[in-house]
């Protein structure tokens, strides 16, 4: 990554907010931080996805909204959507023009609200109203939410590359005698969980409707189409435009998911299940490994909780573009907007409360300048927010789970189309009418409920229908001109 002694000295600055944040007291901020002692206070409404509304919502108001007037004169109107209402309700704010002034999005959605005219270019505002932000994020990573030369939307700096990871209950593994770190493949998998099953019933891996769509994601740069069937394959140095739902690899691991499926080890609601925290036994996460200790055992109710990874860490257009905040077209104060994504990124306070919820209700410091946590049910997703390098670290672990995934960052392996954007103007239509395909059958597919290649096979019939060859000589052109 480009910027990388800059970049080192930036998070050493951050750190060292960290401490002061800890202890309590506003850290530093630049001058592009702070108030211009303006009367008027702009309220700004900042829409996520989450678990929903948190319970202690108007407290942590009461406490964030002083502190914000006071550095850049604004206040947060936050909308937390649940998970399983999300899809629905992005639909309607981006189709009805539904005022907000900031939306997170991702690379689903991103370049699609671009080109339907919901975000707004903010190539020239950035250096003015978000200087440390701009400046802490890698050059590679703004490249990478370019559409068509300009930046519509602030990447969260944070595991920017992709890591999926076997996250286990170590209690139930070690029940069965189930070595997990041996466990890294589908065929090992299917032989513990067939395991536990026998011994526990019930379904021992819990998926949501996205199953195992990780393995496209692993294997794939869908060169940010918001079309997860068409590809070039990492490594492939020619960089040919393919499907890779043909890719036999994967179809037989899907083969596998089908299996596990079939015999109850999945459970059986997969299909429509939404990814909201609960219990399992087994399930598959992107991040870290030291989230097992800091997120998915505490989120899910499992005391000992460990995780393996799958597959390589990988980096891509699409890895970057897993979180961004968007400013509306029609914000009436995007300079505000831009002041309040550079103080959540760059002060520890703000984004501690972000992160954690409310002082003193979800969370406190520590004499050490750590967070101890006091509740867990905080309804806010941290991944939709911002950096997770100046997030203050807890005092339940004795690491700093933000320095591996920092390393994993340098060391993912970058993707051939890593900077590549494809121009989608000329191919509008048929990409929303595959995307429509994709749709309609990809939760059937990656959770097992059909067979994989029969099902394949009438994807593959419908997407040439809708104009998939045409996607694949525009991108192949595209790609072929910049050789």
């Amino acid at each position: 990554m480009k910027k990388k002694q800059f970049l080192a000295l930036a998070l050493s600055a951050v750190m060292a907010g960290g401490m002061l944040a800890g202890c309590g007291s506003s850290n530093g901020s630049s001058s592009s931080s702070k108030s211009d002692a303006k009367d008027e206070v702009v309220t700004l409404k900042w829409i996520q996805v989450g678990n929903g509304m948190p319970k202690d919502y108007d407290e942590w108001l009461a406490q964030i909204n002083p502190y914000l007037e006071e550095k850049i004169g604004v206040n947060v109107d936050m909308e937390i959507v649940p998970w399983g209402d999300w899809d629905n309700r992005r639909s309607v704010i981006t189709n009805s023009g539904e005022y907000f002034d900031i939306l997170f999005t991702d690379q689903n959605r991103y370049s699609s609200e671009v080109n339907t005219g919901a975000l707004m270019d903010i190539t020239d505002l950035l250096k003015d109203n978000a200087s440390e932000l701009y400046d802490m994020i890698p050059e590679d990573y703004w490249k990478a939410v370019e559409v068509n030369g300009k930046i519509y939307g602030v990447p969260t700096y944070k595991d920017s590359s992709l890591s999926e990871y076997f996250v286990w209950d170590q209690d139930i593994a070690d029940k069965y005698n189930i070595d997990v770190n041996s466990v890294t493949d589908f065929n090992t998998l299917y032989d513990a969980l067939k395991t536990v099953k026998e011994g526990e019933g019930g379904s021992p891996y819990f998926m949501s409707k996205n199953g195992a769509n990780f393995l496209l994601n692993l294997n794939y740069d869908d060169l940010s189409s918001g079309l997860p069937a068409i590809g070039v394959k990492y490594g492939d140095d020619s960089k040919t435009v393919v499907n890779p739902l043909d890719d036999e690899e994967i179809l037989s691991n899907l083969d596998i998911v089908r299996k596990m499926y079939q015999e109850g080890i999945i459970n059986g609601d997969a299909p429509t299940a939404d990814d909201s925290s609960k219990y399992a036994m087994f399930f598959v996460a992107q991040g870290w490994s030291g989230a097992a200790k800091t997120t998915w055992g505490p989120n899910n109710g499992i005391a000992n909780c460990s995780a393996v990874q799958y597959g390589n860490t990988v980096v891509s257009n699409t890895t970057v573009r897993g979180s961004i905040n968007g400013i509306y077209s029609g914000c009436k104060h995007p300079d505000k907007a831009l002041q309040l994504l550079n103080l959540v990124n760059t002060d520890s306070k703000v984004r501690d409360w972000f992160y954690y919820g409310a002082e003193g209700k979800d969370f406190e410091y520590t004499d050490d300048n750590k967070v101890h946590r006091l509740t867990t049910d905080w309804g806010m997703a941290g991944y939709t927010q911002g950096t997770f390098f100046n997030v203050t670290q807890t005092d339940d672990v004795d690491f700093n789970q933000w320095d591996e995934v920092e390393e994993l960052n340098e060391k993912a392996t970058p993707s051939e189309m890593l900077g590549f954007n494809l121009d989608t103007s000329n191919i509008e239509t048929e990409l929303a009418n595959c995307r429509a395909v994709y749709e309609k059958y990809y939760s059937e597919l990656f959770t097992g409920a059909q067979d994989p290649r029969e099902l394949v096979k009438t994807i593959d019939a419908e997407l040439e229908t809708a104009g998939w060859e045409t996607i694949r000589e525009e991108a192949q052109k595209q790609i072929d001109a910049q050789k």
